[in-house]
C-alpha cells in the first residue's frame, strides 16, 4: 500500500509540474520543431502506404531515418518503453525520473519513507527539467531509466541472482530503446567503477567467485537487452561510418598541409561545451554565473531602468527584461544552470562523514570522474587521454552531458546522510561534529562567495566571453546595465542557497536534540526539497512553454505560395509568417531556438 500510494503521488506530481497538459496543450520544444519538420517526410509516407521508410529527403541532403524516429519489426521492448510512458509528454519523463530513482533506493534497501524524497530530488534536478523544455527527450529517456539498469545490478550482487539478472535485461533493454547512446556511455563509465569498487571489496572479503558470477550474468543480461535492440543498433553502426563520426576521407587540412587521420569528432568538436571550474558552483547556487543566456531580471532590474532612460515605454522596457542575457561563463550556450538543490548538496557533504564501505567510494568517484570529465578543454590532459585511449569516447561531443551521473550520484548519497542520521550506528556526538563541519563547509562557501561580491577577493568581474560584443554594438552603459543585475542575482541565489543550508542544518539539530521526530524531518526535507528546486525549474520550464496542440504537430502550415510550388516543383516550400499565428509561432521558436 506504501508503494502504490507513492506511485499515485508520483503520477500527481508529475500532471501538477507540467499541469496544461491537462488542458490538452503540449510544451514547444525547440528542438522537436524542428524534427516534426524533417520527419514530416517519413510520417506522410507510412500514413500512404502503411509501411516504414528508412530514408528521407526532408534532413539535410538527405539520409537514413535510423535517429529519426524509424521503427523497426518485432521492437517488443519499445512495446514495455510506451506503457510505462502512459503520462503525456513531458510528464511521462518526469514520472519516469522518480520511479526509477525510487526503485534503486528500495534496492538499496532505504524506507519508503525517504526513498520518496529522494526521488523528488533526483526529479526535479534542474538540469534534467530543462530537457525536457528544449525538447532532448530522447536524453531525457535514457536518463530515466539509469537508475533502473543500476538496480538490477546491484540486485545481484546482493545475491539475488535470479531477479538482479531479470531486472537488468529489461532495464538495459529500456535504456537502449531511448536511443541515447552518449547517456548509456556515461552510465557505462560509471558501471565500470561500481566494478571496480566491488571488486577491491570482493578481494577484501575473500568472496571473489561471487563477485564473478554476478559479472558473468550480468554480461548475459547486457547481450539479452542489446539482441532486444539489434535493429535499431546494427542500423546506426552501419550509418555512423558515414557520418562525422566515423574516419574522415579529407587527407589535407585548408592550408595544404596533410590531415591527420580522424575516426571521430574533433577534438574542438567534443570539447566546445567544456563546463568551467567556477561554474562547479552553478550545482550549489544556481544563478552563480547569471543563470542562462535570457533571463527574466525584472522591473526592479538596472537593465529596465536602462530601457526606460533610453525613452522605452514601461511595457518595451518590460519585455526587454525578460530576456537578459546575464550569464558570464565561457561556455557558448547555456539554456540554464545545472542546479542540484542547495539542500541536497548540504546533505551530501553531511553523509560524507557518516556514511562508509563501497556505497560511498562508488558515489564519490561517479561524482568526481563525472565533474572532472565535464570540464573538457579547462582539463585538457584528462580530457585529451580519454579522447585518444578509451574507445568510443571521441563519438560524442558536449562533455558538460557528463554531469548527469553526479546528478543521479548525489541525491542517493545524501538520502543516505538521513539513514545514518537516523540509525544508531553512529553516536550523537559524532552527528553534532559531522553536522558542523557540513554547516562550516556549505555556509562558509556561501558567506564566502558574497564577501568577495563586496571586496572582489575572489576576483570576480562578472563579464562573459560574449560582454566584448555587447559593449561594442550597443555601448558601455548597456553592458553596465546588465553587470550591475548579475551581481543582483548572484546576491540574491547565494543568500538563497545559504538559507537552505541554515534550513537545512537546524531541522538535523532538532533530531539529535530530541526536539524533532524522524517523521517531521522527513516531511520538512521533503518540503525544502520541492520548493528549492521547483523554484528554480520554474524559472525555466513553466505553464509559458506551453502552447496549443495545433502549433506543435504543425508548426509549419502549408499556405497557398507552397502549394504553387509545390505544384510546379515538387521538393520546396516558402515558409509564411505575414499571418498572425505565422508569427506567434515564429516568434516562440525563434526565442527558444536562440536562447537554447
Amino acid at each position: 500500500m506504501p508503494h502504490i500510494l507513492v506511485f499515485v503521488g508520483f503520477i500527481i506530481l508529475s500532471l501538477a509540474y507540467f499541469s496544461p497538459v491537462l488542458e490538452g496543450k503540449e510544451i514547444l520544444q525547440s528542438d522537436i520543431v524542428q524534427y516534426n519538420a524533417m520527419a514530416e517526410q517519413q510520417r506522410n509516407f507510412k500514413a500512404q502506404t502503411g509501411e516504414e521508410t528508412y530514408w528521407t529527403n526532408s534532413a539535410f541532403g538527405g539520409m537514413p531515418t535510423y535517429q529519426l524516429g524509424a521503427r523497426y519489426p518485432n521492437n517488443y521492448i519499445k512495446k514495455l518503453d510506451l506503457v510505462l510512458r502512459f503520462l503525456p509528454r513531458p510528464a511521462d519523463y518526469l514520472f519516469l525520473y522518480f520511479i526509477g530513482f525510487y526503485i534503486l533506493l528500495l534496492c538499496l534497501r532505504v524506507n519508503f519513507k525517504l526513498a520518496a524524497p529522494g526521488a523528488l530530488a533526483f526529479g526535479f534536478s534542474t538540469y534534467l527539467v530543462i530537457i525536457t523544455g528544449v525538447g532532448h527527450n530522447s536524453k531525457a529517456h535514457a536518463i530515466a531509466y539509469m537508475p533502473l539498469v543500476l538496480s538490477g545490478i546491484l540486485l545481484t550482487f546482493q545475491r539475488k541472482y535470479i531477479l538482479g539478472f531479470i531486472v537488468t535485461a529489461i532495464a538495459m533493454g529500456l535504456e537502449l530503446v531511448a536511443n541515447h547512446f552518449q547517456m548509456t556511455y556515461y552510465l557505462m563509465l560509471l558501471v565500470i567503477i561500481i566494478g571496480v569498487v566491488y571488486l577491491i571489496d570482493a578481494y577484501k572479503k575473500k568472496v571473489l567467485p561471487h563477485f564473478f558470477k554476478s559479472v558473468a550474468l550480468l554480461l548475459v543480461a547486457v547481450i539479452l537487452a542489446v539482441g532486444m535492440n539489434a535493429s535499431n543498433i546494427l542500423a546506426t553502426q552501419e550509418y555512423v561510418k558515414e557520418s562525422t563520426r566515423g574516419k574522415s576521407e579529407l587527407t589535407i587540412n585548408s592550408d595544404g598541409s596533410p590531415k591527420a587521420v580522424e575516426t571521430g569528432l574533433s577534438k574542438e568538436k567534443i570539447t566546445e561545451y567544456s563546463y568551467g571550474f567556477l561554474e562547479t558552483f552553478n550545482l550549489f547556487i544556481p544563478r552563480l554565473l547569471g543563470g542562462g543566456m535570457g533571463e527574466n531580471v525584472g522591473e526592479d532590474s538596472a537593465f529596465y531602468a536602462f530601457y526606460l532612460a533610453q525613452g522605452a515605454s514601461p511595457a518595451q522596457a518590460k519585455e526587454a527584461a525578460e530576456s537578459v542575457p546575464t550569464y558570464w561563463g565561457d561556455q557558448p550556450i547555456v539554456e540554464a544552470p545545472a542546479y542540484v538543490g542547495a539542500g541536497i548538496l548540504f546533505l551530501f557533504v553531511f553523509a560524507l562523514f557518516l556514511v562508509k564501505g563501497r556505497l560511498k567510494w562508488w558515489l564519490v568517484a561517479g561524482t568526481l570522474v563525472s565533474l572532472l570529465l565535464s570540464y573538457g578543454k579547462n582539463l585538457g590532459f584528462l580530457t585529451d587521454f580519454f579522447i585518444d585511449f578509451v574507445p568510443l569516447y571521441d563519438k560524442f561531443r558536449a562533455v558538460t552531458s557528463i554531469q548527469v551521473i553526479l546528478e543521479l550520484c548525489i541525491p542517493v548519497l545524501a538520502i543516505f546522510g538521513l539513514v545514518r542520521l537516523f540509525n544508531d550506528y553512529e553516536k550523537d556526538e559524532n552527528k553534532i561534529k559531522a553536522l558542523k563541519f557540513s554547516v562550516l563547509i556549505t555556509a562558509g562557501m556561501a558567506v564566502i562567495f558574497l564577501i568577495s561580491r563586496y571586496t572582489g577577493i575572489l576576483g570576480f568581474n562578472f563579464e562573459g566571453a560574449r560582454d566584448a560584443s555587447f559593449k561594442a554594438n550597443y555601448g558601455k552603459p548597456f553592458l553596465d546595465a546588465i553587470v550591475t543585475d548579475r551581481k543582483m542575482i548572484f546576491t540574491k541565489d547565494t543568500l538563497r542557497s545559504l538559507l537552505f543550508v541554515l534550513l537545512s542544518g537546524g531541522i538535523i539539530y532538532l533530531f539529535i536534540k530530541k526536539k524533532w521526530s524522524e517523521v517531521k524531518v522527513i516531511i520538512a526535507f521533503a518540503v525544502l526539497i520541492v520548493f528549492d528546486q521547483v523554484g528554480v525549474d520554474r524559472r525555466y520550464v513553466n505553464t509559458e512553454n506551453f502552447v496549443a496542440s495545433r502549433y506543435v504537430q504543425k508548426p509549419f502550415q502549408t499556405n497557398t505560395a507552397d502549394k504553387k510550388i509545390f505544384s510546379d516543383h515538387g521538393n520546396f516550400r516558402v515558409y509564411d509568417i505575414s499571418s498572425g499565428e505565422g508569427r506567434a509561432t515564429s516568434q516562440k521558436v525563434n526565442a527558444m531556438t536562440s536562447a537554447h
